[in-house]
Order: structure tokens, then sequence, then C-alpha cells
């Protein structure tokens, strides 16, 4: 009796020691399977969908000149004895710019006048005292600034997108944080055969007297507005043509999205369909991404 009451507690001892083993082993597999769990979860940046307006447009480049300039021409030939305006100098229409010693035969001295032939500023006058000039000879030019243009050449496929008082907005090198506004004020209705393109007139009010005649400008012509808009990076789309998806984070998942690109600008593309203002994107990782795997976000800075 006594060795079987030995055996029966030396039992028990081994039995509780397998438990004990087996507790352990378990919890580990436990804390394994936890740590693999959070091992999965997928690092990427992420940024908040944003509402804003955009505009779809067309980028051109151009010159401005005065909408009224002309060049200043003497009607005699002779040698300039005076200049009555100088650069810069405000004229009306008729003022005299400069004189002319005539040197016609049979005609007894007379100052010849060489008059402006519009209302504006004289712009540059190209002669000196004593230089003989004749009626080709351009000896000053007068502009009206009040009223600039920019002519451009529009290409076939796009003129169903240019009408006329459509708005134009302008920026040059000397004002780089001002935008002027311009409008279509000329469509010509035939094409030139060689380039398939029509020539439009761009005109900005300039009573301010910023835009100088010359200067370089950049135009975009606004063809689409689109108010309040969801709009993403656009690195955040996956997939090509139609045929787009971004990823959305909801508690902590990616989530799949098939989406619709409307307008882009820059870096940024109006979704149509598939996300909303305030929705989470990711921005960056979603190469490795998945529906339904866990994530890891960091915000986009």
């Amino acid at each position: 009796m006594i060795g079987i009451f030995k055996n029966s507690g030396i039992f028990r001892r081994g039995w509780l020691v397998a438990a004990a083993c087996c507790l352990f082993f378990c919890g580990c597999g436990v804390n394994k399977t936890q740590s693999d769990k959070k091992a999965e979860a997928i690092p990427v940046k992420v940024t908040t969908v944003q509402t804003k307006d955009l505009e779809k447009t067309l980028d051109y480049v151009g010159n401005i000149k005065a909408k009224e300039e002309a060049g200043v021409y003497p009607k005699v030939s002779g040698k300039v004895i005076e200049k009555v305006k100088e650069e810069g100098s405000p004229v009306n229409k008729g003022d005299v710019i400069l004189f002319i010693d005539r040197d016609e035969v049979g005609f007894t001295f007379e100052k010849a006048p060489v008059e402006s032939p519009l209302a504006g500023i004289v712009g540059r006058i190209s002669v000196d005292i004593g230089s003989y000039v004749d009626p080709s000879t351009q000896v000053a030019f007068v502009v009206n600034m009040e009223k600039m243009e920019i002519g451009l050449e529009i290409p076939e496929r796009y003129l169903p997108a240019v009408a006329l008082g459509q708005e134009a907005k302008i920026s040059v090198d000397a004002y780089p944080d001002r935008v002027f506004i311009g409008r279509v004020t000329l469509m010509s209705p035939v094409l030139d055969l060689e380039t398939r393109s029509a020539p439009v007139e761009i005109t900005i009010d300039n009573k301010e007297g910023h835009l100088k005649s010359g200067m370089f400008a950049k135009v975009k012509l606004v063809i689409a507005e689109h108010k309040g808009v969801p709009v993403i990076l656009k690195e955040a789309l996956m997939g090509k043509g139609d045929n787009l998806y971004v990823y959305v984070v909801e508690d902590h998942k990616a989530s799949m999205r098939t989406v619709k690109a409307g307008i882009r600008y820059g870096e940024l593309v109006e979704i149509r369909e598939g996300v909303k203002g305030g929705d989470i994107v990711v921005v960056m990782g979603q190469q490795r991404l998945h529906d339904g795997v866990s994530v890891e976000t960091e915000e986009l800075k």
C-alpha cells in the first residue's frame, strides 16, 4: 500500500509538471501570435482628403503688347532740328513730337512737324538732333497702354473649349505674386493650314500701367471650374486609365476604393466618386497593401 501511495504521489507531481510546461508553452504561443500580428502592420504615410476649388486650364506663353500702338513717320525729308517730346511723355492724337528742317527745293525754311497718330505715351524716339530722315524712317513709337493684348495660337482640338469673353489668367516675371485677368476678345474663324491652329486675342485692362509692351507672359485659359470638390495627391492613385483606385484607412486597416478622377491641377487630382472630404488615404507605401491588411499610419508632412 505504501508503495502504491508513493507511486501515486510521483504520478501527481509528474502531471503537475507537465501541466505547467503546457501552460508555459501555450503562453509563449499566444505572445508569439500577438507579436506576429503586430509585425504584420504595414507602415504607410497618409493624408486627409480635402475639398478645394479646382480649375482646368489650357496653358500658353506669349508676348504682351499695347492694344493700340503705332510707329511715327515724317511726311517730308530733312534733318531733325527739335524734339518736343521725350520718351515716356504723354501725348494726344495730333501732338507734335519733333520738328524737321525740310530740304525740298523751292521751299522756304519752315519747320515740318511730326505728329502723334494716337493718344498715349511716347514709348521710344529713335532719332537724334541732326539725323537725316525721310518718309520711310520711323522716328518714334507711340503706345496707349490702358489696354494690353496677347496673341495666342490655339490648336484645333482645343477650340471647342474656348469662347469670346472667356477668362484668362496672366502672370509675368516682374510681378511674381500677382495674377492679371484678361478676356478672350477675338477668335479667328479661319485656321492656319500649316499649324492647324487659330489666332486668339486676349485683352487685359492695364489702367495701373503695370504691364509693358514686350513683357513675356504665361497665360492660363480657364475652360472648367469645379467648386468644393474632394481632392487628393496624385501619388495616392493606383491603376491605369479609367481603372483607378486608392487605399483608405479605416480602423487601422486598408480598404481599397475604386475612384473616378476629374480635373488634375498640379499635384492635385479631383475625385468624383470613391472618397469624400475627411477620408484618410494612403499616399506612400500602398504598393504592399491589399484589402483588409493592418497598417501603421504616419501623417504626410
